[in-house]
């Protein structure tokens, strides 16, 4: 991720300055009859304009329309699979106490936070406001668990007062698993109902804390901090 500030003379160029080089090089073997080099350079605008439309502008993460394209698209991820839906809580309030500023930037550190150490395939996305997604494939329930809930103390532990004194950050989420044993995949819309379900448990048993299923009962872990 480019850092807050960079761009001048010196950073590390952004998305949009690199698109624009490479169709201007591209434009320039073109006129110059190098059609195989003009293609290449092509394809690499492509590439940066289509990640760029599956990229939440704030936070970097993926967004709602790539996590879309993976549940409503063809399926490639086929169980275990685990679906974590995540959210900050008291997010209003740190808006109203510190500014929206401060909560734009609590939002970019809790989705670097949230990418680290995820399973080969997994991905990060933005699903809305305060809200976030990770998708877990090839991962038992146990794995899942430790990954989503390891998530949960690296935000938790977070030195955000260096941010904002008496700034605390914690999130709350909702783990919803899939084995080959559960049957016919289940549908998205049924497949995120769980995961909500499962946050909002999360949510009235006091926050900071992870919710999943069982054995058909629901579980919350939560550890010291």
């Amino acid at each position: 991720m480019v850092a807050e500030g960079e761009g001048a003379p010196g950073g590390t160029a952004s998305p949009p300055d690199l698109l624009r080089l490479h169709e201007a090089i591209a434009g320039l073997f073109a006129t110059q009859g190098d059609w195989q080099r003009a293609y290449q350079h092509l394809r690499s605008a492509l590439a940066i304009a289509r990640d760029g439309s599956i990229r939440d502008a704030l936070t970097s993460s993926y967004n709602r329309r790539y996590l879309d394209e993976r549940l409503y698209g063809p399926f490639t991820d086929r169980p275990p699979l685990g679906l974590a839906l995540i959210d900050l809580d008291r997010f209003k309030s740190i808006n109203d106490t510190y500014g929206h500023l401060v909560g734009d930037r609590v939002l970019r550190r809790v989705a670097d936070l949230l990418q680290e150490d995820l399973p080969p395939g997994g991905f990060c996305a933005r699903y809305g406001g305060e809200e976030f997604v990770l998708w877990l494939p090839g991962v038992d329930l146990g794995r899942a668990v430790r990954v989503v809930d390891d998530a949960r103390l690296r935000v938790a532990r977070h030195p955000w007062s260096e941010l904002q004194p008496g700034l605390r950050v914690t999130i709350s989420a909702g783990l919803a698993h899939e084995t080959p044993e559960s049957g016919a995949p289940t549908s998205p819309e049924r497949r995120l109902r769980r995961a909500d379900a499962l946050l909002y448990a999360a949510k009235r048993a006091g926050r900071n804390k992870v919710a999943y299923q069982d054995a058909q009962t629901t579980q919350l872990i939560s550890h010291s901090e």
